[in-house]
């Protein structure tokens, strides 16, 4: 009778009782629209697949369906620190007297003596006032730019920056401009142009993680004293290993007085388990812990991260010989790869993209090096423009030259096989 009655006076049904074809209908159109994109991006040979690692992080590793060892020259272990034993300790250690996280931000009752303890040595290791962590230095560049520029500032971006950094400079509401690649008369000209605003920001990657080059930061430094503008370097591919002492691109360049915000991560060369960080000057920190959104929403990253990067860096502040070591064998691959006859892009980074420019051809040749025991990864659009397919390697400080060798010798087997190499 109850149900008899809603129908009649045209009450809707409760959920339990409605139609499913509608709400069935939309997700058939979902499934359709899905997988219309999905079976696009097989067509197009840009189809990523997850290789399952089974054992720890290292220049030798085991991979499930491959048999034996495998030689890992993908990954951005730069020093070889995401398995030495002093960091697996570190972070044991935090774990047992930590707990597994704090299950809170950082404001309500995240932060623990650990926390603070890790920022001073950041800040301390880049010569910095002060520094602010995040789940990710993805997290970090999603969460300055908005915190600290308004409409009535300006952020000039190089056009290869990071995602991360696109996006970030996406959420702000200053004004955008975006110069070409380490054109410096084309930022000058747009420095120019931004007179008219209160603040000026340059935003550059430190060294750019495809391509394997280094911005010129001095150039850059020089017409931001020129313009009035403030610098700010993504350093995720430079901290630890770019510089005498590895504390990136501006201690490379002799610059670190003349670069005022910094960006990087904890997940690459500094132990390569997660978090990323700002350090600057004290005010911008101190803002950032008011303003930014990523810090203020995420969970504070887990004691056993902070214990594995915390000695990462005292490992790296106590000697610089692993950072050292890094060139020798960069300069090794780069010089075999070429006297091979492939082009390698970049300039002395440890990032050595082999350039291929077909998308298939990067597939199918970097499934073959694997096959021959050496794991490496195609990168082809939306990663790197259309044209640009590579496969990049990268150099650790834990590659033997013995590793070195054999990875150039099954590049020549595949390219002569692949039309790659004549």
């Amino acid at each position: 009778m109850w149900l008899c009655r809603r129908l009649l006076l045209g009450a809707p049904l409760p959920p339990g009782l409605r139609s499913p074809s509608r709400a069935q209908s939309a997700l058939a159109q979902l499934r359709r629209v899905l997988e219309g994109e999905l079976g696009d991006i097989r067509g197009a040979g840009t189809w990523k697949s997850e290789r399952v690692i089974t054992s720890k992080q290292g220049p030798h590793i085991r991979v499930h369906g491959s048999g034996g060892d495998i030689l890992n020259f993908c990954a951005n272990n730069y020093l070889g620190l995401s398995s030495h034993p002093e960091v697996i300790r570190s972070g044991l250690e935090a774990l047992e007297k930590y707990g597994a996280g704090l299950s809170s931000v950082r404001f309500i009752c995240g932060t623990q003596n650990i926390h603070k303890d890790l920022e001073e040595k950041i800040a301390r290791f880049h010569h910095r006032e002060d520094a602010i962590l995040y789940a990710s230095c993805f997290d970090a560049n999603a969460g300055i730019f908005e915190a600290l520029l308004t409409p009535e500032d300006a952020i000039l971006s190089d056009e290869l920056n990071h995602a991360s950094i696109i996006d970030g400079i996406r959420l702000c509401k200053a004004n955008k401009y975006r110069y070409k690649h380490m054109d410096m008369q084309d930022l000058e000209a747009k420095l120019q142009d931004a007179q008219k605003y209160r603040l000026r920001m340059v935003a550059t990657d430190g060294a750019f993680s495809m391509d394997g080059d280094v911005a010129p930061l001095k150039e850059i430094c020089s017409l931001s004293q020129k313009y009035k503008a403030i610098v700010f370097v993504d350093e995720c591919h430079a901290t630890g290993f770019l510089g005498p002492n590895g504390r990136g691109t501006d201690e490379l360049l002799g610059l670190m007085d003349q670069v005022t915000i910094i960006n990087s991560t904890l997940g690459k060369a500094l132990g390569g388990a997660a978090g990323g960080y700002t350090t600057g000057p004290k005010e911008l920190v101190d803002l950032l812990r008011q303003r930014s959104r990523p810090y203020l929403f995420s969970n504070s990253l887990p004691p056993a991260v902070v214990g594995c990067a915390s000695r990462a860096l005292d490992l790296l502040m106590e000697s610089n010989a692993i950072a050292q070591s890094m060139a020798a064998k960069t300069t090794r691959f780069r010089t075999k790869m070429a006297a091979a006859g492939f082009t390698i892009g970049g300039h002395d980074h440890p990032i050595c993209p082999v350039m291929l420019g077909d998308a298939r051809l990067a597939s199918v040749m970097a499934d073959d090096m694997l096959k021959r025991g050496i794991y490496v990864i195609g990168f082809s659009y939306p990663v790197v423009p259309k044209g640009k397919a590579r496969i990049r390697v990268q150099i650790s400080a834990v590659h033997s030259e013995e590793d070195i060798d054999r990875c150039v010798e099954a590049f020549t087997e595949v390219g002569r096989k692949h039309g790659a190499l004549p």
